[in-house]
């Protein structure tokens, strides 16, 4: 019977030892390496005589990380799947893991079932995403697509104007910036605080940085 190859990337050793003790009783698969962080793990792969199929990666890691190890097996060796396992349930993380390439992305506390169901998923047919990461991918959708409904309805002088609002200057040298009167400055921010829903200087600012309009 074919087993797959399972590499364990994870600097807890208690957790890499006990996931690496759980995947071995399975008959169907075999840990072929298990190291503590990124920068190991990539030498390891570079000398090994047998590469792993599915790669139950940590994210947060020293020396190099989950992210960056992830990129890398990415462009050298695609064909490496790899699923991150982590306590973060931050949606910034499971994007950037998954831009990276990673194939799947499970928390730490989930049933040994799972893990087994997403080793085999990715390792059958690509990907394996739960219900909690399609949760999260489509909260990040869903807000991607209401930024870009918000900055589709700014003017180009309503731009203008925020990029000069991310500055130290007053309303009234962002008029004489723009060659505009003051009467004009206060309808453009008037107009962007009700399309972006902001009630001061200090928010819209925020916004600007979150979105590149400064």
């Amino acid at each position: 019977m074919k087993t797959i190859p399972i590499a364990i990337v994870d600097d807890h050793t208690l957790i890499s030892k006990a996931l690496e003790n759980m995947i071995t009783e399975n008959t169907q698969y075999r840990v072929i390496m298990n190291h503590p962080n990124g920068e190991e793990f990539i030498a390891g792969v570079e000398k090994a005589s047998e590469l792993p199929a599915v790669v139950l990666m940590d994210v947060n890691m020293p020396y190099k990380n989950g992210i960056e190890t992830t990129e890398w097996l990415t462009e050298h060796y695609p064909d490496i799947k790899v699923i991150a396992l982590t306590m973060d349930d931050d949606e910034k993380v499971l994007i950037r893991m998954l831009k990276a390439g990673a194939k799947g992305y499970l928390l730490k506390d989930m049933q040994p079932s799972i893990l087994f169901q997403a080793i085999e998923t990715v390792f059958e047919k690509g990907s394996f995403y739960t219900d909690f990461v399609a949760q999260k991918l489509l909260k990040v959708k869903t807000e991607e697509m209401k930024n870009a409904s918000l900055l589709s309805e700014l003017k180009d002088r309503e731009k203008e104007f925020i990029k000069w609002a991310c500055s130290e200057l007053t309303y009234k040298e962002i008029a004489d910036k723009m060659c505009l009167s003051p009467k004009t400055i206060d309808g453009y921010r008037d107009s962007v605080f009700v399309k972006l829903d902001i009630k001061n200087r200090a928010g819209l600012v925020l916004f600007a940085l979150k979105h590149d309009l400064c």
